[in-house]
């Protein structure tokens, strides 16, 4: 390979590069403190997943198509601006997750080690499934995340509620993947081609084809495959009917780990998503309404806004409530990707502003919660939250913050992602999708309005133990990096805008 090939997969190397490193430090160091391995291995996969982030950066700003050959860097990898947007925006989820790992973990007597290699190695199967340009690096690259994901989920060793949690993500997960890989077969043996931009040509060929009455493609075979694996992408990215591991995996994981899978591994399956349906059905007559997927697509997301945004103002834990919250949000992204068919390009970079303005929120939302947390007690209940607006204002105000985000409130960020997903389904026609969306996100607004209630106007119970406040530099340093995020595309949010909407442009 040329030397800017190197340079093109340079954060993926960086990443791997540097969780190997971190696994060996470990190995060898002699140097063992009192406090447990967190305040070292939190720190260094910070640095390292920071890093990625910076070269992915770097990259973006010198373009990888002014890089001889490293459009196609590997046989089955594609280095675009796509790819680099998300390989920043993983690997940030990535790093902010580290930090609360290393103000959780310690204080709940799970201060071992692997956790961290776990968050770095899922984030290379994720940036390995961002950039995949062929269904056998797309498969490889889930794998590797989930298998990752599914470690970090269990971590609670001796909790009856994370190993449920972890076998049922398992085991559902498992048979996502081989809804994932059979599509994947039924599609090459249609298409006889495993890249997706083979895949796309060959079904652009087949549609001109059937115009003049001369198919070469088995369109039933080819639907059929289109349904696996939109059925398999909808389990990874939480999406009603395919939503019922979520829950449980949430609430049973450790708090950091449940963030992870809310940012990280929702965003590398959307950018999935996206990677297959415009690489390989993006042309004119697979992305027209009549195809079939975008009216699916469509019903989806507005199952997954309503039944979610329904069930989570039911709940009496706020980490179930978060994780119906998530799936919500699922349904507003596929809102933006179902507008894709007419609007393209700007309908694609909002899906994308979106997930960024996401990842932030999301990661503020979980740090805060880790914060209104006691030594050595967890806030789950809406109870917990009762009087922490005095007893631990700071924490309450970010959450505050991120809440406001989340419901889409103005100036914050979740406000303009939101914005720009209905301007999107709008411009597209589907009027209806938006009315959808705006209604859902007044549903919202109760059950993040509730945690505020609880916070700032409720007492706690009486004969409750007067909680210790938990103190962490790792999960304030998340918590300032996630608030100044918040505020600053609220504040700029176009110009965030247009890098997703150049992303959307660059890909192959």
């Amino acid at each position: 390979m040329s030397d800017s090939v190197f340079v093109a997969l340079a954060p993926l190397l960086a990443v791997t590069l540097g969780g190997l490193l971190l696994m060996l430090a470990e190995v060898f160091s002699k140097r063992r403190s009192d406090a447990g391995p967190s305040s070292d291995l939190a720190l260094g996969t910070f640095v390292i997943l920071t890093a990625g982030a910076v070269i992915s950066l770097g990259l973006w700003f010198v373009g990888p198509e002014n890089l001889p050959g490293a459009e196609t860097a590997a046989p089955y990898l594609i280095v675009d601006r796509f790819t680099l947007f998300f390989d920043f925006l993983l690997c940030l989820g990535g790093a902010l997750t580290a930090l609360l790992a290393g103000g959780y973990l310690p204080e709940h007597k799970l201060d071992r080690g692997e956790f961290y290699p776990l968050i770095i190695f899922s984030t290379v199967g994720a940036m390995i499934l961002a950039s995949a340009g062929d269904l056998l690096s797309l498969f490889i690259g889930l794998e590797t995340m989930s298998l990752g994901v599914y470690a970090m989920v269990g971590f609670r060793r001796g909790s009856l509620r994370s190993t449920e949690g972890a076998v049922k993500y398992f085991l559902l997960g498992s048979f996502a993947s081989a809804l994932l890989l059979y599509g994947g077969a039924l599609l090459y043996g249609v298409t006889a081609k495993t890249d997706l931009v083979g895949i796309g040509q060959v079904v652009k060929a087949s549609a001109d084809s059937a115009a003049t009455g001369a198919a070469t493609l088995n369109w039933g075979m080819f639907l059929l495959a289109m349904v696996l694996l939109l059925a398999g992408l909808a389990f990874k990215v939480s999406a009603v009917p395919f939503h019922m591991w979520t829950p449980d995996a949430y609430e049973g994981a450790p708090t950091p780990a449940t963030n992870y899978m809310a940012v990280a591994v929702k965003s590398a399956a959307f950018a999935m998503m996206l990677r297959i349906l415009v690489s390989a059905f993006g042309d004119p007559n697979s992305m027209s309404w009549a195809s079939g997927w975008p009216p699916v697509l469509a019903l989806m997301a507005v199952l997954t806004m309503t039944v979610a945004n329904l069930i989570a103002g039911q709940q009496e834990s706020v980490k179930r409530m978060l994780a119906y919250s998530s799936i919500a949000h699922a349904g507003y992204i596929l809102v933006g990707i179902v507008a894709m068919v007419k609007e393209g390009n700007d309908a694609q970079g909002s899906v994308m502003f979106y997930l960024l303005a996401y990842t932030v929120s999301t990661v503020g939302a979980f740090g805060a919660l880790i914060l209104c947390g006691s030594r050595g007690k967890e806030a789950v209940s809406y109870d917990d939250l009762a009087g922490i607006g005095r007893r631990h204002p700071v924490a309450a105000l970010t959450f505050t913050l991120f809440l406001l985000s989340l419901a889409g409130v103005p100036p914050t960020a979740g406000f303009f992602a939101k914005l720009y997903i209905v301007r999107a389904s709008i411009g597209a026609g589907f009027n209806l999708l938006a009315i959808l969306l705006l209604l859902n996100s007044v549903l919202a607004a109760y059950y993040y309005l509730r945690v505020m209630v609880y916070m700032y106007m409720r007492e706690p119970r009486p004969g409750a133990p007067v909680a210790v406040p938990m103190r962490s530099g790792y999960v304030t340093a998340a918590l300032i990096i996630s608030a100044a995020a918040v505020i600053l595309l609220g504040i700029w949010p176009s110009i965030s805008l247009q890098l997703a909407i150049d992303a959307a442009l660059a890909m192959l």
